[in-house]
């Protein structure tokens, strides 16, 4: 902040968080005190990277059919057994997890985007305050899951025309997680939002003449940004559950695009003939998400103000 906008209030402008050379250690030291966050933290990096490094150490093709081995329990061949096609279960739990993290990640940051633009802009301005959050009260009275089920039943064979079969319906659930997971980041934004915008700074800097989409972004955005780290580790869990939801129900990816929610459809059928089939997807989504929740819990603790004092 400039001398001359100091020297306008006649005050000092304070800081609402610690400077950003120290922030992020003291960040890290926080995080570190809560045990469930670090045990999430590994689990989550334990996935990630097993899913992502896996292949090229097990590297038989998810998609290859040995009828001979149909529904075979675990073995050092098949470790996670295989099913009613001698398909892999180990090779196709590590393809179906790239598949559902790529889509967690990429709709949490869709739901991000739009949560924070609108949390924003209602809680700064006062003309779209009410617009906005009238237009997320909409969004939270409708029902997601037959929202969501009419949506990709009318748009599903026109994306796969146009982009194919797995990018096609890639982009579809992504797009319609993420347009309908915005809401609760865009109260949480807007609720920060109204806190700061009265503070000395934020009058400091308008009465020095700051454009207000400087003030938005230099002053508003990083003062969010512990609400919005929080909301991001939680989005991911939320997308995974909804796409597992939505492949679980046949209306995710094709049968031979495998993500943890369509092994968990595809293995229903078999649940007392080979349970593992249901086991392992199952688990990984479990993990998952209890992983990502850890980590939110800690993230949020940590930036509790009262922690960052210390």
């Amino acid at each position: 902040m400039s001398d001359a906008a100091i020297a306008t209030t006649g005050a000092p402008v304070p800081q609402t968080r610690p400077q950003s050379g120290s922030f992020w250690p003291m960040l890290w030291r926080q995080f570190r005190a809560h045990k469930g966050g670090v045990a999430g933290l590994v689990v989550f990096v334990f996935i990630v990277a097993a899913v992502f490094i896996g292949p090229y150490i097990h590297t038989i093709d998810p998609a290859k059919l040995d009828i001979r081995a149909k529904n075979q329990g675990p073995s050092w061949e098949h470790p996670f057994g295989t099913d009613n096609l001698g398909r892999d279960m180990l090779a196709q739990v590590l393809a179906g997890g790239q598949i559902s993290l790529a889509v967690g990640m990429a709709a949490m940051l869709l739901a991000l985007v739009v949560g924070t633009l609108v949390g924003v802009l209602s809680g700064y301005s006062r003309k779209l305050d009410g617009p906005l959050m009238r237009l997320t009260d909409l969004f939270l009275a409708l029902p997601l899951l037959p929202l969501l089920l009419v949506i990709i039943m009318l748009f599903r064979d026109t994306l796969r025309t146009a982009f194919g079969p797995e990018t096609g319906i890639f982009i579809l659930i992504v797009f319609v997680i993420g347009i309908t997971s915005w809401m609760h980041t865009a109260r949480i934004v807007r609720g920060d939002v109204l806190a700061i915008k009265s503070q000395e700074f934020i009058l400091a800097a308008k009465s020095s003449g700051m454009r207000e989409h400087r003030i938005i972004i230099k002053h508003i955005l990083p003062n969010v940004m512990s609400s919005i780290m929080v909301s991001a580790t939680l989005g991911i869990a939320t997308a995974i559950i909804t796409e597992s939801a939505l492949s679980f129900l046949g209306l995710g990816f094709p049968p031979d695009f495998p993500t943890w929610g369509r092994l968990l459809f595809d293995g229903a059928n078999f649940l007392q003939i080979n349970p593992s089939r249901v086991l392992w997807p199952g688990l990984a989504i479990s993990l998952t998400v209890l992983s990502v929740n850890y980590i939110g819990d800690a993230i949020r603790d940590a930036l509790d103000p009262k922690a960052l004092k210390h």
